[in-house]
């Protein structure tokens, strides 16, 4: 049986501690991303000819949205498990009648929400600044749950591993955004040299940003399938490991 009370419970009051810090957790993201399409799609994006048949701001909206997701995702779960394990409240889910694949919707579901949450208040900013369009509904659904689904359990990794809150930027420092800006979230791998461009195949965050513009404009640079592969893959991957890590107690039981 599913414990659906549980379940619920778990999403409440994470939409609880996200509404807490609403500043924090919707409106920066928000403001960010007006930040990032003003000066990427109105100032810089009016000195450049249309691309992909669609104006630049409309090119590069995917990869703001993206980027928004992803942040916010790896905060939610990073944040909410880290500071359980340190006020000692993961007790109470180890000793609630939860699976460790409940455990794992919990902490991802709740950070899906969060997610989807931050892209729904940018896509109505987008709209304003006629950046939005959606070929493919589903497919943007599909990728947001999905890239949201990553990043929440590689933040869930991270805050089993750190033992402080610097430790816990790390990999969002040093790794996750520089291989977002990486990506082609603000340009298109066309534009690169042929070296670069074959290093920016191997990118996984190339293929998620990939994804999300193909949906919405209908306009792809990578293999879909391939594309497609890798993120459900690194979904997988990183469910299996997550279980794996609470099943054996990993950093949550002494």
């Amino acid at each position: 049986m599913v414990n659906w009370v549980g379940l619920y419970t778990m999403f409440q009051r994470e939409v609880e501690r996200t509404m807490r810090v609403v500043i924090q957790t919707l409106v920066a993201p928000v403001v960010s991303a007006t930040l990032y399409l003003f000066i990427f799609g109105t100032v810089i994006g009016t000195k450049i000819d249309d691309f992909a048949g669609v104006p630049y701001i409309s090119f590069v909206f995917p990869g703001v949205l993206m980027l928004s997701i992803i942040n916010a995702s790896f905060a939610s779960a990073s944040s909410s498990l880290y500071f359980m394990r340190f006020t000692r409240g993961i007790e109470e889910i180890l000793i609630a009648p939860f699976s460790y694949l409940e455990m794992l919707v919990g902490f991802v579901g709740s950070a899906v929400t969060r997610s989807v949450m931050v892209s729904v208040l940018i896509l109505l900013v987008g709209t304003l600044f006629g950046a939005v369009s959606l070929v493919n509904p589903f497919g943007f659904f599909l990728y947001v749950v999905m890239i949201s689904a990553i990043f929440a359990m590689l933040g869930i990794v991270v805050a089993l591993w750190a033992e402080s809150f610097e430790q816990l930027q790390v990999l969002n420092t040093f790794i996750i955004t520089p291989l977002t800006y990486l990506g082609g979230i603000f340009y298109s791998v066309t534009f690169l040299p042929e070296l670069a461009a074959t290093i920016t195949s191997f990118n996984p965050f190339f293929y998620f940003a990939d994804g999300i513009r193909s949906s919405m404009i209908g306009y792809s640079e990578a293999n879909s399938t391939i594309g497609l592969i890798v993120t459900v893959g690194l979904v997988i991957f990183f469910a299996t490991l997550v279980t794996t890590l609470f099943k054996k107690g990993w950093k949550i039981r002494s």
